[in-house]
């Protein structure tokens, strides 16, 4: 089956409020240095996945929009202010209709190759489709194909809430696309897969600091 390309919605909140559950996770790194890592590897990953044509960061955090310019990415404002999946829609529709995928920011050890089976998987029969987090609960990736609408529902439960709004799940063995990170043990099982760079550094960094201390 030939894989269309793909427009890939990344919606990234401000630093100052991102990731609240993983502050404090590595001693003597900024949280905010953290929450910026995280985005730009899952970015990284993205952008060097083959079946994506566009990345579309959706932020109001400068810093967050310089590297995600910087990567090559579409930055938007998020106009909408409203939210998660008001984010999601806004970049859903900021483009010609095609295939659409939204992807959450916290990715850090994601493979494209495991991004690109996905989104091949997702476009076996024309639904949205849906990729469950490693514990099963929640969503990491939500794709629609062109003329549906992406519809997202992020959030707690997300996974039962995308199942019960008619997106079928995928269950394929991505484990790096699978494994969102919120937490320091989220974190170390993302380690255990093999870090993007920037993450991986700072991780690195967060070890000698603990170390030392």
């Amino acid at each position: 089956m030939s894989q269309p390309r793909w427009a890939v919605v990344v919606p990234v909140k401000r630093l100052t409020a991102a990731k609240s559950r993983l502050r404090g996770a590595l001693p003597g790194v900024p949280h905010e240095e953290l929450a910026l890592a995280l985005a730009a590897d899952t970015l990284h990953a993205v952008l060097a996945c083959p079946a994506v044509a566009e990345a579309r960061v959706v932020t109001d955090d400068a810093r967050v929009a310089q590297v995600a310019r910087a990567a090559g990415a579409r930055v938007l404002p998020d106009e909408p202010d409203a939210g998660l999946n008001a984010a999601f829609r806004h970049g859903a529709v900021a483009g010609p209709a095609g295939w659409v995928a939204g992807l959450t920011a916290d990715l850090p050890a994601l493979r494209p190759a495991e991004l690109a089976a996905a989104l091949l998987a997702a476009q076996a029969d024309g639904v949205r489709r849906f990729v469950p987090d490693a514990p099963g609960d929640g969503t990491v990736l939500l794709a629609a194909p062109p003329g549906v609408a992406l519809d997202p529902r992020f959030g707690v439960g997300s996974a039962a809430a995308h199942a019960a709004s008619g997106a079928l799940p995928l269950t394929g063995d991505w484990p790096s696309l699978r494994r969102d990170v919120d937490t320091a043990a989220d974190l170390a099982a993302a380690a255990r897969l093999g870090l993007g760079p920037r993450t991986a550094a700072l991780l690195n960094s967060g070890c000698r600091a603990a170390s030392a201390s």
